[in-house]
Formats: structure tokens, C-alpha cells, sequence
């Protein structure tokens, strides 16, 4: 009876990301039109900063895509490797958009270098159980 409620949940979980993905695959459809629409107005420096506005959104749903695919395939588990990534993107998108403060941006750099470190620390735990399982 457990095993049953456990497949239930499983498909209703793959439902609700299907419907997820769905949702982001057409809001990342609208932000590729919103720069094909930049791409044919005049240049100026406002249009510039919306255009990389859209390419970094774009690039973070794109990711939440992949995050949605991994976990999936990987039997509903997401690895803290893709949070940390997909969070190190955002704050890069945050960085290049809002530039003009100097404590922002210290702050900012100061939380992608945290960032860096969590996954090199990440890597090198990964790293570890894997000589421990060869040498066991």
C-alpha cells in the first residue's frame, strides 16, 4: 500500500514539473521575442541594458530547464552542485544589471566568491568518497 502512494506522488510530482517547465520553456519563448523585437529598434544605451536584461533571464530559466531535466532523470533528486550554479547565475544577472552602486556590487561579488568556494568544497567531498570507494 506505501509502494502504491509512493508512485502516486511520484506522478502527480511529475505532473505539477511538467506543468512547471511548461510554463517556464513559454516565458523564456517570451523573452526571445522581446529581443528579436530589441534587435530591430534603433541601438541606445537603454535598449542595451534591457536586451542583456532578456539574455540573462533567459539564461537562468534556462538552467531551471536543465534543473528540472536532472532532477527527473536523476530519480527526483537535484544535486546542490546545480542550486549553487543556478544561484551563482542569478546573482551574475543581478550584477550586470544593477552595476551603478559600489556596496551592491561588493556585496554581490563578495556572495558569488562564497559561492565559488561552497563548490570547490562540493568537489573536493565528491572527490574524496570517490577515492574512498575505490580504495574499499
Amino acid at each position: 500500500m506505501l509502494e502504491f502512494y509512493k508512485k502516486s506522488l511520484d506522478k502527480i510530482v511529475n505532473v505539477f514539473l511538467f506543468i512547471l517547465a511548461t510554463l517556464i520553456i513559454i516565458y523564456m519563448a517570451r523573452d526571445l521575442l522581446g529581443i528579436f523585437q530589441l534587435i530591430t529598434l534603433p541601438n541606445d544605451q537603454r535598449s542595451l541594458e534591457v536586451f542583456s536584461g532578456y539574455i540573462l533571464a533567459f539564461f537562468v530559466l534556462f538552467e531551471f530547464i536543465v534543473m528540472i531535466t536532472k532532477y527527473i532523470e536523476d530519480t527526483h533528486n537535484i544535486p546542490i552542485k546545480y542550486l549553487v550554479i543556478i544561484s551563482i547565475t542569478a546573482i551574475l544577472r543581478q550584477l550586470l544589471v544593477v552595476h551603478d552602486d559600489a556596496l551592491q556590487t561588493l556585496l554581490l561579488t563578495l556572495a558569488i566568491l562564497i559561492l565559488i568556494i561552497v563548490l570547490y568544497i562540493i568537489e573536493l567531498i565528491k572527490k574524496k568518497e570517490i577515492d574512498r570507494k575505490n580504495q574499499g
